[in-house]
């Protein structure tokens, strides 16, 4: 079983620009033009998509040449051989599962979390 990946966080591209100011930004206090500055959150999500990629490919691969030399007859030609190509198959099944639960959560995160915040803006400290 095979799964697409879900869209990847796009990182800052080179001569992207923060949101045009709008007229409500007078209606602030103080009246003053917004500032952006690109999400560090959002950054996290793109850096944490870029190192989570490759192991996962990893992963998929330890198991891909195991699966293709079971398969073959002339490697192993017995019962138990049936036995064991669907155990690495149910195996690289769950990976998969796996992959496509880890990298949608990365994707449905940044997907909720803006690309450019105003300056000087944090988030609320957590209740303890």
């Amino acid at each position: 079983m095979i799964y697409g990946d879900p869209p990847a966080p796009t990182p800052l591209q080179a001569g992207e620009t923060p949101p045009a100011p709008s007229a409500t930004d007078l209606l602030a206090p103080g009246g003053q033009h917004t500032t952006w500055v690109f999400n560090p959150e959002y950054q996290r999500l793109v850096d944490l998509w870029l190192q989570v990629l490759p192991l996962m490919e990893q992963l998929t691969g330890s198991l891909d040449k195991p699966y293709q030399m079971a398969r073959s007859t002339d490697v192993w030609d017995a019962p138990v051989a049936k036995r064991y190509v669907d155990d690495v198959a149910e195996w690289r099944n769950r990976l998969a599962m796996y992959r496509q639960a880890v990298l949608t959560a990365i994707s449905d995160q940044a997907a909720d979390t803006p690309r450019w915040i105003p300056r000087g803006v944090g988030a609320p400290p957590a209740f303890s």
